[in-house]
C-alpha cells in the first residue's frame, strides 16, 4: 500500500519543517539574525498509464493515471529582510541600514561574513567580533582615544591624546553578493561564500546599493514570532493528518487480513 510511504515522507517532511521553525524561534532575540523557511518538493510519480495511450486502438486518453509517493524537504530559504534598529549607545555598535555584510577574519586565516555589529575592543585596541574575530579591514583604537564616530560612510575618527581635532582611523567596507540566499551559515551570526552566493564586491557604505552605517545602533532579528507560531500549528496539523493516512491504511490492512476468515 503506497499510502505507508507517502504519509511516512510526508511525517519526516513536517518534522523538518518544524526544526527549521524551532531554530527560528531560538533566535528571535539573536542580534541581525535572518529567518529560515522550509521548502518542499513532491517526490517521483508512478505512472500506471500514460497520457495519449491508446484506447481499444481507435481513441487515445487525454490524461495519465499517476500516483505521486510523496515529498521530500529541498531547501531552506534564507529571509535577508532587515531586522528592527535597536538603539544600544555603545560606540562601537553599528548597524547595517540596508544591504550588506561586515567582513572579519577567522581561525584559519578565512574571511567570513556577518551583520552583528556588536563589534568589542580587544587588549590590543583591535576591533573584534564577541569571539574575537578580527573586523577586516583592521581597525585599531589607540589607548585613550575618545569621541569615537563612525559616519555613515563607515570612516572611523577619534580624538587622540594630545590632539583637539578628531582624527580619521579607516574606513569599514562592506560585502555585498549578487545572491545572499547562496550563503552558507556556519554559526556564530556567520556566513561564508559558496558556489551560488558569487564572490563578495567589497564597496563603500552607501553605495552600489549597499546600506550605511549606523553608530549606536545594532539590527535586531528579523523573526515574526505570530508567523512562526501560525507555521508551527499548521506543520502540527499537517504532521497529524499525515499519521491519520498511516493508521487508516493500517486499518485498510487488517480489514484485508481478516477476509478469509
Amino acid at each position: 500500500m503506497r499510502a505507508l510511504n507517502t504519509a511516512g515522507s510526508g511525517m519526516v517532511s513536517q518534522q523538518m519543517n518544524l526544526d527549521v521553525i524551532a531554530n527560528n524561534l531560538a533566535n528571535v532575540n539573536t542580534t541581525a539574525f535572518k529567518s529560515q523557511r522550509a521548502e518542499f518538493q513532491d517526490l517521483m510519480y508512478q505512472t500506471l498509464r500514460a497520457s495519449g495511450a491508446a484506447n481499444n486502438g481507435e481513441t487515445s486518453l487525454p490524461q495519465s493515471v499517476q500516483v505521486g509517493l510523496g515529498s521530500r524537504f529541498s531547501a531552506s530559504a534564507t529571509n535577508f529582510n532587515m531586522g528592527s534598529l535597536l538603539t544600544t549607545g555603545g560606540v562601537t555598535d553599528i548597524a547595517i541600514n540596508g544591504e550588506g555584510f561586515y567582513q572579519v577574519q577567522i581561525p584559519g586565516g578565512e574571511v567570513a561574513y556577518t551583520r552583528d555589529g556588536s563589534f568589542k575592543r580587544d587588549a590590543n585596541g583591535l576591533i573584534v567580533t564577541s569571539d574575537g574575530n578580527p573586523l577586516i579591514p583592521n581597525m585599531t583604537l589607540p589607548s585613550g582615544a575618545r569621541a569615537i564616530s563612525i559616519s555613515p560612510e563607515g570612516y572611523v575618527s577619534a580624538i587622540l591624546p594630545g590632539n583637539n581635532d578628531p582624527t580619521e582611523l579607516g574606513q569599514i567596507q562592506l560585502a555585498i553578493f549578487t545572491n545572499p540566499s547562496g550563503l552558507t551559515r556556519i554559526g556564530q551570526n556567520m556566513f561564508q561564500a559558496g558556489g551560488g552566493s558569487g564572490d563578495a564586491s567589497l564597496v563603500t557604505p552607501g553605495t552600489e546599493g549597499s546600506g550605511t552605517i549606523q553608530q549606536n545602533f545594532l539590527e535586531g532579528s528579523n523573526v515574526q514570532v505570530v508567523e512562526e507560531m501560525v507555521k508551527m500549528i499548521s506543520a502540527q496539523r499537517a504532521y497529524e493528518i499525515n499519521s491519520k493516512a498511516i493508521q487508516t491504511s493500517d486499518d485498510m490492512l487488517s480489514v484485508l487480513n481478516s477476509l478469509k476468515r
